[in-house]
Order: structure tokens, then C-alpha cells, then sequence
């Protein structure tokens, strides 16, 4: 029986594992970085779409960790991916004002649940 088991588990996606990415985009008067924590999302795509934003005029780097770091003003718990089923958590981070903008998007946009920091 343990056998069957272990062969079960080993079929089954690896969602289970931490992984993030931080996304840092920077351009003339803007400077943006957050992090995605994936929840749900298959990793290969989490890693070369999700993570992989194309922004225009903006200098962007990410870097790759097993969770989002401390210091984030606001997170968007388990932000819905339009037109997917796939969630993650969103962690924002820089000027705590912007939750005024980014709370209903998270509720309204991403079906997500806004949480302060």
C-alpha cells in the first residue's frame, strides 16, 4: 500500500512547494516592486509567463525566492488570475498610500481578500 501511495504523490503537481518571484520595474519617476507568491499556478508557466512581465520604457528585474519578503505594506490574498483558475498572493511593497487604489482592485478586479500590513 505504501508503494501505490508514494507512486500516487509523485504523479501529483508540486503546487505544494514555496515559490515566489519579486518583481522590480523601474523607469523615469516610477519605481514599482512586488511580489508574487504562487498559489496555484503550474510552475513552469508561474515562472516563464507569470513572472515575466513586458513593460514598455520600464527597466525590470526579478529575482527568483522560495517566499516574498517581510516589509510589504499590503498583500492581495489569493488574487484570482482573470480568465484562469490559477491564484497567488500579490505583496506590495514602496508607498502605503497606493492601497487606496490597489485594495478594490484586489477585491473587485482579482476576487482576492485585501490584507494591511
Amino acid at each position: 500500500m505504501r508503494l501505490w501511495l508514494l507512486a500516487l504523490l509523485s504523479a501529483l503537481p508540486l503546487f505544494a512547494q514555496a515559490e515566489a518571484c519579486v518583481v522590480h520595474s523601474q523607469a523615469a519617476r516610477l519605481d514599482i516592486k512586488v511580489c508574487q507568491q504562487n498559489r496555484s499556478i503550474p510552475p513552469q508557466l508561474f515562472r516563464e509567463g507569470f513572472c515575466q512581465p513586458q513593460l514598455q520604457g520600464q527597466k525590470v528585474a526579478v529575482e527568483f525566492v522560495e517566499q516574498c519578503p517581510i516589509g510589504s505594506f499590503g498583500v492581495c490574498r489569493s488574487a484570482r488570475v482573470t480568465g484562469t483558475p490559477y491564484q497567488q498572493d500579490i505583496h506590495y511593497y514602496g508607498v502605503a498610500s497606493d492601497a487606496a487604489y490597489l485594495k478594490p482592485a484586489c477585491e473587485k478586479q482579482s476576487q482576492g481578500v485585501w490584507m494591511a500590513r
